[in-house]
């Protein structure tokens, strides 16, 4: 099975900064009509997230499982549904094996689900996306939502593709 490795901030749902209230968050219009494609495509799909908020102690993990448990909700309304969340609560000066764009969110997913990471796609709207797509020798995808369409402006990162948001994602995956 090929694997989906997506950002969650600005990717799936709506940019908020350090978001850390479950009531706040917005799915992006269209992402589930889309996860749900992909998964009927054969697709497997994981969010990989850096949450920096719990390293800098903005809030407390347990934070962030609620507010994954949220998007998990909102997304199961339409009948999407992620196989896993991982997530990364290091300090951004600390040194890490799993903080993005470090390879170890991709690699555990990788070992749990059985698939081979240089046949997935990571999908995001920073360089540190970008960057975890080929320290794991797969292609990526940089949606424009979130800082996407800044990082694509400043030409800061250099995706395989590049999509107005996660709602297009049928479009790449029908080069797959």
């Amino acid at each position: 099975m090929r694997f989906l490795l997506i950002d969650r901030d600005g990717t799936l749902i709506i940019e908020k900064h350090y978001l850390h209230d479950p009531e706040l968050v917005e799915v992006i219009e269209g992402c589930a009509v889309a996860l749900v494609e992909a998964r009927n495509r054969g697709w497997g799909i994981v969010c990989v997230s850096n949450q920096a908020g719990v390293g800098r102690g903005y809030f407390p993990a347990s934070d962030v499982d609620l507010v994954n448990a949220r998007v998990e909700s909102e997304l199961n309304k339409s009948g999407a549904k992620i196989d896993h969340y991982y997530y990364c609560t290091d300090h951004p000066d600390s040194p890490s094996t799993h903080r993005k764009p470090e390879p170890g969110m991709g690699l555990e997913a990788a070992e749990k689900f059985g698939f081979d990471p240089k046949q997935s796609i990571v999908i995001g709207d920073k360089p540190c996306d970008i960057e975890l797509a080929e320290r794991l020798g797969c292609d990526s995808i940089l949606v424009r939502t979130g800082y996407g369409a800044k990082h694509e402006a400043a030409g800061d990162c250099n995706p395989t593709h590049i999509i107005d948001s996660i709602a297009d994602l049928t479009d790449i995956l029908n080069l797959y």
